[in-house]
């Protein structure tokens, strides 16, 4: 699973949430609809949050990537989520350090393997500019046309 699988129906941008839970309820919600995830991926991703936390500081702005075991998974899927207000993540690696998450991305992975993946994101995360323009983005078609700009560099 690459970036390349993004579809548009996991692409929400703006969404109201007031907190984590929200977030994994929103976008967690759009992949059991899709089909990409069992009826178990909501609560599981409530779960994993709480034992190891996604949060990642990219120096001034606050990123989330939660995921699952590949149990609540039926297909690859790759969600994005922009938050109309940040809301609270504990940041990945300092359960006690809180960070302020405005930009989602959630994974469903059919297989143990996400490396190809994360290294994809990782490769847009530390593109400051490529970030803001995400987060300024007001429809799914617009965050996905960003992300292939990217790829194509």
């Amino acid at each position: 699973m690459v970036i390349e699988d993004l579809q548009k129906d996991l692409i929400l941008p703006k969404i109201p949430a007031s907190s984590s839970d929200d977030v994994f309820k929103i976008l967690g919600q759009r992949f059991i609809d899709g089909g990409y995830a069992k009826a178990s991926y909501i609560d599981a991703l409530e779960s994993r949050e709480k034992e190891y936390p996604t949060g990642i500081d990219m120096g001034g702005y606050g990123v989330a990537i939660p995921h699952t075991e590949t149990q609540h998974v039926i297909k690859n899927g790759v969600g994005i989520a922009t938050l109309e207000k940040p809301v609270t993540f504990m940041q990945m690696g300092a359960e006690d350090e809180a960070l302020d998450v405005q930009l989602v991305f959630m994974l469903a992975s059919a297989s143990k393997s996400h490396i190809d993946l994360l290294q994809s994101l990782l490769a847009i995360l530390q593109d400051k500019p490529i970030v803001d323009s995400i987060i300024a983005a007001q429809d799914s078609e617009e965050i996905l046309k960003i992300i292939n700009q990217k790829k194509g560099e």
